[in-house]
């Protein structure tokens, strides 16, 4: 499942290592967090500072969780994780418990971003180093470039689906841009997509791109 949390509300209980990550995470995905905690991370605490997170500097109670989209618990404290999980799935609201993935109601697996191209990894919580170890397996394959060749690609779609109304047609066309020509991927990587564009009329038999 991938959510749109630009501008949603999202809570995290729970002010460590472990949250400061989840907080980093929903901040980059445009989320409003709130945090619930006695203490935090000094990054953490610099983020509620300048204004980038609100920080409610207290334990946890049963109406922090109204109105959130959706909720992390991961506190030292297993027993106030598993209220912060009954709370939510009464209300309806996603949960997230650290090294609880019985208490959960969604996973986040290991994300690797290249603009808008995002690789997850998930382990269905059995081993999240496995996730990770994978990830960093992949971020040696899939470099920088595909972040521009993916808006390329997004920005060659809307003229594509003009030529060829049929999906299948057009998706047949699109594998042979994707799997028979390297020279085109590596001239959008070197920023060159008026040359790139070209090549496409020439290897499509297309008008102007």
């Amino acid at each position: 499942m991938v959510v749109e949390l630009s501008g949603r509300p999202c809570l995290v209980v729970g002010g460590g290592r472990v949250g400061e990550r989840k907080v980093l995470n929903l901040l980059e995905a445009g989320a409003n967090v709130t945090l619930v905690s006695p203490e935090a991370t000094k990054r953490l605490a610099d983020l509620a500072l300048a204004r980038q997170l609100v920080w409610w500097r207290r334990c946890y109670r049963p109406d922090d969780i109204k109105g959130m989209t959706l909720v992390f618990a991961v506190t030292a404290d297993a027993g106030v994780n598993a209220r912060v999980a009954a709370d939510c799935r009464q209300a309806g609201i996603f949960v997230n418990v650290a090294d609880a993935p019985e208490q959960c109601t969604f996973m986040v697996p290991a994300v690797l971003r290249r603009g808008d191209l995002q690789i997850a990894i998930s382990t269905g919580g059995k081993s999240p180093a496995l996730a990770r170890q994978l990830k960093k397996k992949l971020e040696g394959e899939i470099g920088a470039e595909y972040g521009p060749w993916l808006n390329f690609l997004g920005e060659l779609r809307p003229f594509l689906k003009e030529i060829w109304p049929n999906d299948q047609k057009r998706r047949e066309e699109m594998l042979k841009l994707l799997t028979g020509d390297e020279i085109l991927f590596r001239l959008v990587a070197r920023g060159k997509e008026e040359l790139a564009k070209e090549r496409v009329k020439h290897c499509l038999s297309l008008p102007s791109v």
